[in-house]
């Protein structure tokens, strides 16, 4: 009686490849190559005339890089004058604007609309004539060409008019082409505080102007930001100094005056001695109030100076700029080499399949 447990294992031939037949099937893949040579040949030369043709149709393009370096020493440097407030109960805070500009969050305000806007509407010398950077960009694009809309066509930017939502919608179109196809905003390397800003457009001028001109704004708004708190504190102590600075020479002239009034006052009579006094004791305390917000004064400028971040360039774009274009021998060298690696595919591909009908 069989046990019916038990499970029939089928037999199957174990197959060996050697490195022999590796080197055989190697072999007669290149004798196929080989016998195939005239399709080989004839694609590959039309590979090597479409990357001509690329090369010829396609447009030189130029490369505007800037690279600074962003020192922010409000933090642990105020810490020193922090402890010196606090010994006199005053608190000087730690910053401006920290919490915004944190990680890479200054990179995303380099790509913000608000930021591209503004500079596409900043006037720059392009040779002997000024003119806004928008007006250039839609020159040379052709952009007015080629919208549909005859409202947008007749759409002018100068400097001073009155935006409407027109200017804006073909704004965020330029802001869209701008942000994904020429602006390059990253940090080389991540421990360091070196900002790298690259422009890559088809009109040299443009790309270097653009670049200058975004760089000037964003790091305008960065400072007046990060300063934002520490400067109106500084104003607000200017105003109480001087104010209070008229009201101690307002005293001092009184106390005089009083003292004028009687030059020869009878000793012996105390009311007459009343108006000095009380001139004096005005004086006393008007000087105590103007120590004390002169004091608050000084640290509040410490605090400013230590929050205020510095921001040095080091690479500015200098004409010539780099220039990117697909050279003839190198797109034809490219042309012919995908051309030829896809006719490869296809005849083994070709091959496989026949083997497999067969």
């Amino acid at each position: 009686m069989k046990n019916i447990t038990s499970e029939t294992k089928p037999n199957i031939p174990e197959v060996e490849i050697t490195l022999r037949d590796l080197f055989k099937k190697a072999r007669d893949i290149c004798k196929y190559l080989f016998s195939r040579w005239k399709v080989i040949i004839l694609v590959g030369s039309v590979g090597m005339l479409i990357g001509i043709g690329y090369s010829y149709f396609d447009k030189a393009m130029y490369s505007a890089e800037s690279t600074f370096v962003l020192e922010d020493q409000g933090g642990s440097s105020l810490g020193q004058y922090a402890g010196i407030a606090s010994m006199v109960g005053l608190n000087i805070g730690s910053g401006g604007g920290d919490g915004i500009f944190k990680g890479d969050n200054i990179i995303q305000l380099y790509k913000s609309r608000r930021m591209i806007e503004k500079t596409l509407l900043t006037p720059a010398d392009f040779g002997s004539q000024s003119e806004l950077l928008i007006n250039r960009y839609i020159d040379i694009k052709q952009i007015k060409k080629k919208l549909k809309d005859q409202s947008l066509k007749i759409l002018d930017f100068r400097k001073g008019v009155q935006l409407t939502t027109a200017h804006d919608s073909l704004i965020t179109v330029i802001i869209k082409d701008i942000s994904e196809n020429s602006l390059t905003v990253s940090k080389p390397d991540k421990k360091l505080s070196i900002i790298r800003v690259a422009v890559t457009f088809e009109d040299e001028l443009f790309a270097k102007e653009f670049a200058n001109c975004l760089i000037k704004n964003v790091n305008d708004f960065y400072v007046q930001t990060k300063i934002r708190k520490s400067s109106e504190n500084v104003s607000v102590l200017q105003r109480q100094a001087d104010s209070m600075k008229n009201v101690l020479n307002r005293s001092i002239y009184g106390a005089a005056s009083s003292v004028d009034a009687n030059p020869n006052a009878n000793l012996a009579l105390q009311v007459l001695k009343a108006p000095s006094q009380r001139g004096q004791i005005d004086i006393q305390a008007n000087t105590a109030i103007y120590s004390e917000i002169i004091k608050n004064l000084e640290l509040a400028k410490i605090s400013l100076r230590m929050e205020t971040p510095l921001i040095q360039m080091i690479d500015e774009p200098v004409l010539p700029l780099a220039r990117n274009k697909v050279g003839f021998v190198k797109g034809a060298v490219f042309g012919t080499v995908i051309s030829t690696l896809l006719a490869f595919a296809y005849l083994l591909l070709a091959r496989v399949i026949k083997s497999l009908e067969g």
